[in-house]
């Protein structure tokens, strides 16, 4: 089964149609302000008009306030939630969309596959406890177990180590960001091209 993509904090239509373009399952909008690459309401819509059919759209969170989750939801055509702080699963579940849990792989301490029962899939990122993702680092894959249920892998993946990190892990989807920008939230073309060719399609 081909490996799902993931291009997460977009900023602008042109990047988006590039990954779509490229065999992007999904693109990822940052929806937390103090973000380099968070967007508004109207660059998020602006985004989702430029993508074509069948492309799913992804909205960031971290520890948001029930409000602002709603308030997105309702103006910006999001398929799935994706929450990195420390939301419980009643609360990410309490919006009636599926979501995806991001879980701080540099913490290991702070992380429970069991605690997201009902997440459509988990993101193990490199991220410490109360951190963001998107800071380009990696966690130590051979030390990892995968959960039992559907996950995503992120976390400083690149051209140059997405093959290693596909061999380490098996994982079904990928979700990245940092590693395909020329700068935070650009997202550069070649970087994109040779990202998705390292990554099998059979």
């Amino acid at each position: 089964m081909p490996i799902r993509v993931k291009i997460c904090g977009v900023t602008r239509p042109c990047d988006a149609q590039s990954a779509a373009a490229l065999g992007a399952s999904a693109i990822g909008l940052v929806f937390v302000e103090r973000s380099p690459r968070a967007v508004d309401i109207e660059q998020a819509l602006s985004i989702c008009r430029a993508l074509p059919p069948l492309v799913g759209v992804v909205g960031l969170f971290m520890d948001p306030e029930a409000d602002f989750v709603r308030t997105i939801g309702d103006r910006v055509p999001l398929n799935w939630l994706q929450f990195h702080g420390d939301e419980p699963a009643t609360f990410c579940r309490s919006f009636n969309r599926p979501y995806i849990k991001a879980l701080p792989m540099a913490s290991p301490e702070k992380v429970d596959y069991d605690s997201w029962p009902d997440a459509g899939a988990l993101l193990l990122d490199a991220h410490s406890a109360g951190a963001m993702g998107g800071s380009g680092s990696t966690f130590d894959w051979t030390g990892v177990k995968p959960p039992r249920q559907p996950w995503i892998l992120a976390g400083g993946l690149n051209p140059d180590n997405i093959s290693t990190a596909i061999e380490a892990l098996e994982p079904s989807a990928i979700d990245v960001s940092s590693g395909v920008e020329s700068a935070p939230g650009i997202k550069d073309d070649n970087l994109m091209t040779r990202l998705m060719k390292g990554i099998p399609h059979g």
